[in-house]
């Protein structure tokens, strides 16, 4: 009796082991929309941008890197941490891009990323405790 109970006992534990990945499986469905917990109403990047050859996808970054750097200095400047300021159109970027990085090679645009990079960085704090405020971080 004691080894019945014993296999009646693993039999359970094997049959909720092997479903319960089919199970939570079924629960995750993926998607391509983005949802985001504040400003939700950003602008979408521009098509072109989406439509960039994976071998290229360092202008993107480029753009993306422009965008974040312009909008946190801009919340530093202004002092003002609304929705249509940490997230406006992406003008000014592509305008940034178009006229100063899209004719440089890679490894120019490369290094144009880390300097953007670094701009952001040096106001990220100062820009984070502006938008924390307003409870758009």
């Amino acid at each position: 009796m004691r080894q019945a109970g014993c296999t009646l006992v693993l039999t359970a534990l094997v049959l909720g082991l092997t479903s319960a990945p089919g199970f939570a499986e079924r629960n995750l469905v993926p998607t391509l929309e983005r949802s985001f917990d504040v400003c939700p109403d950003r602008p979408a990047e521009p098509m072109w941008m989406q439509e960039i050859p994976l071998r290229q996808a360092y202008q993107r970054v480029l753009v993306q890197d422009i965008y974040r750097a312009q909008n946190l200095e801009r919340i530093v400047e202004i002092g003002n941490c609304a929705c249509e300021i940490r997230f406006p159109f992406w003008d000014a970027a592509e305008a940034e891009f178009h006229e100063q990085h899209a004719s440089d090679e890679r490894w120019k645009m490369l290094e144009a990323s880390d300097a953007y990079n670094r701009r952001a960085n040096d106001v990220r704090l100062e820009a984070k405790a502006i938008c924390e405020t307003a409870g758009n971080w």
